[in-house]
């Protein structure tokens, strides 16, 4: 694999973020459907009184964040290296200004929400991969969650790496599990010294 492009997500990945989505999808009372999917799909005022609602919560926890810790680190040799960076998030275009400009960040391309793509579908990774010029095997995917995992199954891109320390949840999937962005700074480090 020649590595061009890391594609991260954001809460959870790039900045610690608490959501308490079992009391969120209790509020909003998603029947066990995805939110983003459930919300769009009720009738108005409802629609717009719940999206408020998630707006609310997803507000409150923007303003707590903070950078994960050896991210930026991370970050840093991806830039020296001159490896891409894209932003892939099922939170919002506002969210994403006040938490790039909050810990300085910057990234080759942002998919947020508002493009009406979203995890766990594939189509926001083919996106980045469309305007960034690159193919599925040259990008790998750092993210959290199963939604991260799922995306870039569909969206065929093979290598998944994932910053959690629960490596349980994730053992049935196609992904590498790490506790730290130490660590999987030091497994990215080792693609790029076979690559050379």
């Amino acid at each position: 694999m020649k590595l061009k492009c890391v594609i991260f997500d954001m809460d959870g990945t790039v900045v610690d973020v608490t959501y308490d989505w079992g009391q969120i999808r209790a509020e909003l009372d998603t029947q066990g459907k995805s939110i983003l999917f459930y919300l769009n799909s009720l009738e108005e005022p409802d629609k717009s009184k719940k999206w408020k609602v998630l707006e609310r919560y997803e507000r409150q926890a923007t303003e707590k964040a903070r950078l994960k810790p050896g991210m930026g680190r991370f970050l840093d040799l991806l830039n020296k290296k001159g490896i891409k960076k894209a932003l892939v998030t099922n939170n919002s275009q506002k969210n994403v200004s006040f938490l790039l400009e909050k810990f300085n960040l910057e990234f080759d391309c942002v998919i947020a929400r508002e493009s009406g793509l979203w995890k766990p579908s594939g189509a926001p990774f083919q996106a980045v991969l469309k305007e960034l010029g690159l193919k599925k095997e040259e990008c790998c995917v750092v993210g959290d969650s199963h939604f991260d995992v799922r995306a870039a199954e569909e969206a065929g891109i093979p290598n998944v790496f994932i910053l959690n320390e629960d490596k349980e949840r994730f053992a049935s999937m196609p992904a590498e599990v790490f506790s730290s962005a130490e660590a999987l700074q030091k497994r990215i480090e080792n693609l790029l010294e076979k690559e050379k």
